[in-house]
């Protein structure tokens, strides 16, 4: 009987818990509901770029129809799901080592923004991610709605990821919560089409919308760069950061501009919306791709394989420490 009843008091403690982070989601809702408005304020009275009202006027019913079916479909399962995987995990990951509330608290976001560059990386690396992801890059006119312009597909994944994160890591509920706001506000942020004194000297530290914008341009050298969801730090560690200005926004091929065809968008993949060079470029039948396999393995086990490779990276050093590293790319990738 004490067994059960304690069992009972954890349960509806647990459920407590959970009510007062939908509370704290509440109250995190209307104030980035607040800043939506403000920024749709600017938008509309000192617009960064000039956009046909028709167009805009496109692009606000596409993103906040998509926004409403996915908050239909998503929101009621996946936010839930995630704060009480989240209480469930508490005490239990990598972070509770760590007393300093305020340092696991920073270590989480960093942790969380940390992801989302990779997983932003991988969504333009592979092409069954850009399939859904090009949804998002589909806007021909960046405004603060395109933020949630985003297939209902790429949410599952993008939940999935972060359950991963709160199992390993720990993370607790109001933290997590806390983080979701965060990273939206800096994703309206980033997507607004505004400009502001001091913008590129805060580059340095997160996204900026003037860093943001080349990250939607219709060419694949520009759009892909700057993953950054909040902090710009990692796209300079790792290489991906660009400042230029974007010749064109949207994505090359691709004129879905309502909900229907936005949600059979992410469904389907067209050459010109391929995010590497495509395997059929590579190979032309089956027969094809298992020659070209056993060439690999073939080479890979050849004698003498790994002193060829040794050399070859020596060499690659010798040059980037002469300046001369330009003819060594670290990846070649076909422009649209």
């Amino acid at each position: 009987m004490l067994n059960e009843l304690k069992s009972s008091t954890t349960l509806l403690q647990s459920y407590l818990t959970w009510g007062v982070n939908l509370s704290a989601g509440g109250a995190a809702a209307y104030i980035l509901l607040l800043c939506f408005s403000l920024f749709l304020m600017v938008e509309f009275c000192e617009p960064r770029e000039k956009i046909l009202p028709k167009q805009l006027r496109q692009s606000y019913w596409a993103n906040i129809g998509l926004f409403v079916f996915n908050s239909v479909v998503m929101s009621t399962v996946a936010v839930p799901a995630l704060l009480m995987l989240a209480e469930h995990c508490s005490g239990k990951g990598l972070f509770n080592h760590i007393h300093n509330p305020l340092g696991r608290a920073v270590l989480s976001f960093v942790a969380i923004d940390l992801l989302l560059y990779g997983l932003h990386k991988a969504c333009h690396r592979f092409d069954c991610l850009w399939m859904i992801h090009k949804v998002h890059h589909n806007d021909p006119c960046l405004n603060v709605s395109t933020a949630f312009r985003i297939h209902f597909l790429e949410i599952v994944i993008i939940n999935f990821v972060k359950a991963i994160a709160v199992v390993v890591l720990g993370i607790e509920g109001l933290l997590l919560v806390v983080n979701e706001a965060i990273i939206i506000f800096f994703t309206m942020l980033h997507h607004a089409n505004i400009s502001f004194r001091g913008e590129r000297f805060l580059g340095w530290v997160i996204i900026t919308p003037y860093l943001h914008r080349v990250h939607h341009s219709v060419r694949r050298d520009q759009h892909d760069r700057n993953y950054g969801a909040v902090l710009s730090v990692w796209d300079r560690l790792f290489g991906t950061l660009a400042v230029l200005r974007p010749e064109k926004i949207g994505v090359n091929g691709s004129s879905a501009q309502d909900l229907i065809s936005l949600l059979k968008c992410g469904f389907t993949m067209t050459d010109s919306s391929s995010a590497g060079l495509g395997l059929k470029t590579y190979y032309k039948s089956v027969r094809d791709w298992l020659k070209a396999k056993t060439g690999i393995i073939g080479s890979v086990c050849a004698k003498g394989w790994i002193i060829r490779k040794w050399r070859g990276a020596m060499k690659i050093m010798y040059l980037a420490l002469q300046g001369k590293n330009r003819k060594y790319p670290l990846y070649r990738k076909q422009m649209n």
